[in-house]
């Protein structure tokens, strides 16, 4: 019977998303995630074999929570006014609960590595950014986007904007202001509700 892993990959990618948040994307080497993980170098080469895999699957990981939760608010109400609201407060209200999380995405995926990805990590990417396109399109045409410049409106009030409140604050270091999930759904529905006039 094998023995199970002394190492969690949970529990090291929880430790590069540490030091990618503090240092930014390069302090993520894999020399300092053992170090700082308290654990061999081999045994975390054993779950990445190399530090772009590791670099993925923090991205990967990282992106694929915040857009499950997305996804679920935008489609918490049938009524496009009220989901849209809703996605737009998940996005302020996640990168509160989840500040180095959020820190991470505010870099890209082109800061980890993202251009050379294998064809395995980069379907992964593609398959949740077109799940996330899909859901904003399909909300934008029910709140009566009919036009490139309709959906380009739906974009910014349901993805571009709630980020613009996150990141002015995250990047300067300061906590995110109790009024950021409201200001990020009074955008939202203010840019939407014109489109359902």
């Amino acid at each position: 019977m094998a023995r199970p892993p002394r190492y969690d990959e949970a529990l090291l990618l929880d430790t590069a998303v540490r030091l990618a948040a503090t240092a930014g994307p390069a302090a993520v080497t894999m020399s300092a995630v053992a170090r700082a993980g308290g654990v061999p170098n081999g045994s975390l080469y054993h779950r990445f074999p190399q530090r772009l895999a590791l670099m993925a699957e923090l991205w990967l990981r990282t992106v694929e929570r915040f857009q499950q939760g997305y996804l679920a608010a935008l489609h918490s109400d049938p009524d496009p006014l009220r989901g849209g609201a809703a996605a737009a407060r998940h996005v302020v209200a996640w990168s509160r609960a989840h500040p180095q999380e959020a820190a991470v995405l505010l870099h890209g995926p082109q800061s980890f590595g993202r251009d050379e990805w294998s064809t395995e990590y980069a379907r992964r990417a593609e398959t949740g950014n077109r799940r996330v396109l899909d859901a904003v399109t399909e909300l934008a045409a029910r709140a009566g986007a009919a036009t490139e410049a309709d959906l380009d409106r739906a974009v910014l009030a349901l993805v571009e904007l709630p980020l613009a409140v996150v990141r002015r604050h995250l990047r300067a270091g300061s906590p995110l202001p109790p009024h950021a999930e409201d200001l990020a759904e009074r955008c939202a529905t203010d840019l939407l509700d014109r489109q359902c006039g």
